[in-house]
């Protein structure tokens, strides 16, 4: 089921802005961005590599200042990184000599959390992804699937209340790809957790999100809202219809950049799932 049903607005970004250089060197990346997410939702960002998809994320994680706007977090001012806040990059960023177990409660030592209770919660998260007997691996022993799935447990442990996922399954192969958003969507359904998640693929957004945030010229193009239940099937008309639309908005993009000069700064999307 979507997690749309929350009334309760997580995550606000109001008017945010952020560019880079001076003079005529500077260029606006992002202008006036605003956006929520409600509790339990889902929010994609889908636009062209170049169009400043993660700079907002790695706003919204805290490394980043914008020099515009403000985020807030249950109607708080959030500016900084913090353990309510958990990302995950294309790159697992596993640490090599950890073993998989100890990566998965890394965050936990850091919180201090007890021997005992780490091991407990570690082992319970390798479980639910699917790892159960890896706990002794280092990550050079595993797939890149099966590290994005440590990584994935890694952030689960720490209970998040907002993730922030930038492209984390664009490197995987198709069928392993598939199989981690089912993973997903298995585990937001356990957790509850607000998600913003960056892509570029246009099946990868209708199947995940409940909303999509179609980006281009540094702001926000389009807004489309998916309604459908899940598990959402991605060759039936009403889902292949939503991939219509977004192929669409971001046709208008690339046209409107390419009026303005900006398309060769960018590459563009693509779906890799399904061709309607």
């Amino acid at each position: 089921m979507s997690g749309s049903g929350q009334n309760m607005a997580y995550l606000q970004v109001q008017g945010l802005g952020k560019a880079y250089g001076a003079g005529l060197e500077r260029r606006e990346v992002l202008r006036d961005v605003s956006f929520e997410v409600r509790s339990g939702e889902i929010l994609a960002l889908l636009g062209a590599s170049g169009c400043g998809k993660t700079t907002l994320l790695n706003i919204v994680a805290g490394f980043l200042e914008p020099d515009a706007g403000a985020i807030k977090v249950q109607g708080v001012p959030s500016r900084n990184p913090g353990p309510d806040k958990a990302v995950i990059f294309q790159d697992d960023a596993l640490f090599p000599w950890l073993t998989v177990e100890e990566n998965v409660s890394f965050g936990l030592r850091v919180n201090s959390v007890s021997g005992n209770r780490r091991r407990d919660i570690a082992r319970r998260m390798l479980e639910l992804v699917g790892l159960a007997g890896r706990e002794k691996h280092l990550p050079g022993q595993l797939s890149g699937g099966m590290r994005q799935r440590v990584a994935l447990a890694r952030v689960l442990a720490l209970e998040p209340r907002l993730l922030l996922m930038d492209e984390p399954f664009a490197a995987l192969d198709a069928l392993t790809r598939e199989e981690m958003h089912d993973l997903l969507l298995a585990l937001h359904a356990d957790f509850q957790p607000a998600v913003v998640f960056v892509t570029h693929d246009v099946v990868e957004a209708v199947k995940l999100a409940d909303q999509v945030l179609v980006m281009g010229g540094n702001s926000i193009h389009d807004r489309e809202r998916i309604n459908l239940e899940r598990p959402r099937e991605t060759e039936a008309e009403p889902f292949l219809e939503y991939v219509r639309k977004l192929r669409g908005a971001l046709r208008q993009v690339f046209e409107h950049d390419q009026d303005n000069g900006h398309s060769k700064e960018k590459t563009w999307p693509h779906t890799t799932t399904t061709s309607p």
